[in-house]
């Protein structure tokens, strides 16, 4: 996976440990570090003639989910920004510069299913790591 040169908790436990700001960080890292390969995907899925629309459409729903699954998680650390939760440190990070991440051509190189393999793990880090950030931000929704 391009992605697996990144420094993520293994577990629930350890991403626990992490402070806020750094959560918020890793997460925003991570979607931005999915933003080229999802649109490379969706052009190299678009050349399949063969595929059912079914296929297609469902390459592009992730690809726009990913998107605005980014929005949301700037607009809700901008937030947290202004509420005084986290520093305003984030600002800018979120670009592939600022997340020090280059983007090979390894994402674009890899086959379907170890494409979707290795999207499916790290969306599974992301809602695992939201669901962190949301219980120590709103600890009244007993998590």
């Amino acid at each position: 996976c391009h992605t697996s040169g990144m420094l993520t908790p293994n577990g629930k436990e350890y991403a626990q440990k992490i402070p806020r700001e750094e959560l918020t960080y890793l997460i925003l890292k991570l979607l931005q570090a999915w933003k080229e390969p999802l649109f490379h995907f969706n052009q190299h899925i678009e050349h399949h003639q063969q595929l059912p629309d079914d296929s297609l459409s469902k390459a592009k729903q992730i690809s726009n989910m990913v998107h605005e699954l980014k929005t949301g998680v700037e607009k809700v650390t901008e937030k947290m920004q202004s509420m005084g939760i986290i520093s305003n440190s984030l600002n800018g990070m979120a670009s592939s510069e600022g997340t020090g991440l280059s983007i090979s051509n390894e994402a674009n190189m890899m086959s379907d299913s170890d494409f979707i393999h290795c999207f499916r793990r790290d969306s599974n880090k992301v809602q695992s790591y939201l669901k962190i950030l949301k219980c120590r931000i709103m600890p009244e929704n007993s998590c």
